[in-house]
């Protein structure tokens, strides 16, 4: 009777296993059709929202920058254009009946090129104007005290010194510094639902301009200096400018040695806020630290720095109505909600949920709060609550990527492990394929994050430069190492990569994955690395450190550190991480670069890089193709046209590069080193041979 009594319980059991639905694994192709929420602002009126959305549009060969305007009310979303240009934030009018901003392209009825436009849409009206600008490139815009104007800065190349004489000869550096900002005031008429328009010059100034914003408290326009050269961090300061004043200098705010950027003034009109980062100083007067949030009072100049005891990372910020601030601080792997109030130094912390809080916005009137937040459980969306309390019972407004959740992701712990060389400890996120969740013995990718001022965080941010997800839903355990430079653990932490900027990290990652061996977690004779930018440039350097891996992704990694800095556009970076210039410390730029150590790599490397990347120059990557090449060493490179460091033009470069990517990994990831060593030494014995006996042929004859 038991017997039966078993068998029919083991038999339902059987059938209630097979009869539970499980979500399908993630697909390449739903990977990469995921939306992010680059922008995110109440209006002045708190009763709509202003949303772009940034997608792929494969037809067009693009990203799909859309603004949107979201109703609170009505919770109805209206489109507005497809036509954003994504370098410009669109920016509310003071009423909140106008929004501007930058078009992606504009061409007559006739398809002639005309010059720059920018876009004023009306709530009123409901309809979009546009208003010609000349043909300087725009870089920012703000409002002023009222819908009636708003002020332009754009870049401007003034002629050429004898132009007969040197034609169409480019003085390097002479051409570079006549790139110049000036600053445009335009008069808008509305007049019967016609715009009519009347621009004036307000300033031509000798440098360029980041951020526009006018103070109406004092009458005065605030823009921080850029450069195109980070040589100098004396190009990236505050300054001002007095519009009752028509023939006063710009005022210098800060003396800091940091890009200062995200320019907010309080409601009063008394502070300025913007976060902060430095690269070291000029005059070797403090360290790097991470991204730090301060407030400027304009009364007396006085600098605060606000969360001043927080030793994470400042990732974002928005002013409350009462000129409180809510911030969104990073500790470890995580990103969470924080409070300060202006006269208190300490933050409060909001408890919810676990992941990453991407972006945050305040209305004016009442406590409303809207903010994107994701995880490796919940797919990018949008929240909006009526009071910071609600945090943890927010409602997505947005279902964007609806399919995501609908989908079998891989699953993540915190790994931590201690370098045994200093004891330092160590983190990173494990992703453990589907249905594999702390499974044991499995295959192991290591995924290199960027920066190096960055970490990997509990977020799900998917693309062709986190792509961990992907890897995971095709078998990898993949770990995300928050090596020595990571945000995140304090500044300290941050510094000690300084002086040792390639095998400190190096180090930290490779005794991670000893841990992981050790535990039982990974097989030791199935693991590969990779990584893009300093994770580039870290793949780069262990690859010469060890022969365990058996197979390489290099993206935009430098392998010659003297010859990157004389020809990158962040030489100060590379600076500070070394300690000196290349020429007062040799020694040490030859010691971390791959290039000198490439005799020692056996691991097949595949190579991707952007044709036009100025932060990492493509040479890097050739200099790396050529010499895996003539060792025999099995490598691929393939370049994007016409992109940047951030492949941000062409969302197939992204695809493609992923694609190849894991095609590389498919073919040589489960392959020894030792093994690519003895075919590459069978490889010189037949070419030895080859050679000897064409010479025996020739001498005979």
């Amino acid at each position: 009777m038991l017997k039966a009594i078993y068998s029919v319980l083991t038999l339902k059991l059987f059938l209630f296993c097979f009869s539970v639905e499980t979500k399908p694994k993630l697909t390449f192709d739903e990977f990469f059709d995921y939306t992010t929420f680059p922008v995110l602002k109440f209006s002045p009126t708190d009763q709509h929202l202003l949303i772009q959305t940034k997608r792929p549009s494969w037809n067009t060969s693009t990203y799909e920058n859309t603004l949107w305007l979201y109703d609170i009310n009505t919770r109805t979303k209206k489109f507005i254009t497809t036509n954003l240009e994504q370098s410009i934030e669109p920016q509310w009018s003071p009423t909140g009946n106008l929004i501007a901003f930058l078009p992606k392209n504009h061409s007559q009825i006739n398809n002639q090129e005309t010059g720059q436009y920018i876009y004023i849409y009306s709530l009123v009206f409901d309809e979009l104007f546009s208003i010609e600008i000349g043909n300087n490139t725009p870089v920012t815009l703000t409002w002023s005290k009222n819908d009636s104007s708003l002020y332009l800065a754009c870049i401007q190349s003034w002629p050429k010194i004898d132009e007969d004489e040197w034609k169409d000869v480019i003085q390097y550096r002479e051409n570079s510094l006549r790139q110049k900002a000036v600053i445009y005031q335009i008069h808008l008429n509305f007049n019967d639902r016609l715009l009519s328009t009347e621009t004036n010059i307000i300033r031509n100034l000798s440098l360029l301009i980041g951020k526009l914003v006018y103070v109406s408290f004092s009458e005065k326009l605030i823009f921080s200096s850029v450069s195109q050269l980070i040589e100098d961090m004396n190009d990236f300061e505050l300054y001002s400018i007095d519009l009752r004043n028509s023939t006063a200098e710009p005022s210098r705010l800060t003396y800091n040695e940091g890009l200062e950027f995200q320019l907010q003034v309080s409601n009063d009109g008394q502070y300025l806020l913007f976060r902060m980062l430095s690269l070291g100083s000029n005059k070797e007067l403090f360290n790097h630290t991470q991204y730090r949030l301060y407030s400027l009072n304009l009364i007396d100049n006085k600098l605060t720095r606000l969360a001043e005891h927080f030793e994470g990372n400042i990732n974002q910020y928005a002013m409350k109505s009462d000129s409180s601030i809510y911030i969104l601080g990073q500790l470890g792997t995580e990103v969470h909600v924080y409070s300060q109030d202006l006269s208190m130094k300490d933050l409060v912390y909001h408890n919810g949920w676990n992941g990453t809080y991407e972006l945050i916005a305040c209305s004016r009137k009442n406590q409303s709060i809207a903010f994107v937040y994701s995880s490796f459980e919940r797919s990018m969306e949008i929240y909006l609550i009526n009071d910071i309390t609600e945090l943890k019972s927010a409602q997505s407004i947005t279902d964007e990527n609806q399919l995501i959740t609908e989908r079998n992701l891989p699953k993540i712990e915190v790994y931590s492990w201690k370098n045994d060389d200093d004891h330092r400890t160590i983190e990173g996120i494990l992703h453990y394929p589907p249905e594999k969740f702390q499974s044991k013995n499995l295959p192991l990718l290591v995924f290199i994050h960027g920066g190096p001022y960055w970490a990997s965080l509990n977020s799900l941010d998917l693309g062709w430069y986190q792509w961990t997800t992907l890897a995971a839903s095709q078998g990898w355990l993949v770990l995300e190492p928050n090596y020595r430079g990571s945000t995140g653990y304090g500044d300290q932490f941050l510094n000690e990569i300084r002086y040792k900027p390639l095998s400190r990290p190096g180090k930290d990652i490779l005794y991670g994955i000893d841990q992981l061996i050790k535990d039982g977690i990974v097989d030791r004779n199935r693991l590969a690395i990779g990584g893009y930018s300093y994770g580039g440039f870290l793949t780069n350097w262990l690859i010469t450190q060890t022969k365990r891996f058996n197979a390489a992704l290099s993206g935009a990694g430098v392998v010659d550190f003297t010859s990157a800095w004389a020809t990158m556009d962040l030489p100060i970076l590379l600076g500070y991480l070394f300690g000196e210039l290349p020429w007062k410390i040799p020694h040490t730029y030859l010691n971390e670069s791959p290039i000198y150590q490439l005799d020692r790599v056996c691991t097949p490397t595949h190579i991707v890089t952007g044709e036009k990347d100025v932060r990492v120059p493509a040479a890097q990557s050739y200099m790396l193709e050529r010499g895996l090449h003539f060792r025999n060493i099995p490598v691929k490179l393939i370049t994007f046209p016409k992109e940047g460091h951030s492949l941000r033009n062409n969302p197939w470069h992204g695809k493609i590069k992923v694609r190849e990517e894991l095609k590389w990994l498919q073919k040589y990831g489960n392959q020894s080193c030792t093994q690519h060593v003895e075919s590459t030494r069978n490889h010189s014995i037949r070419q030895e041979l080859t050679y000897y006996f064409l010479f025996l042929f020739f001498f005979i004859m």
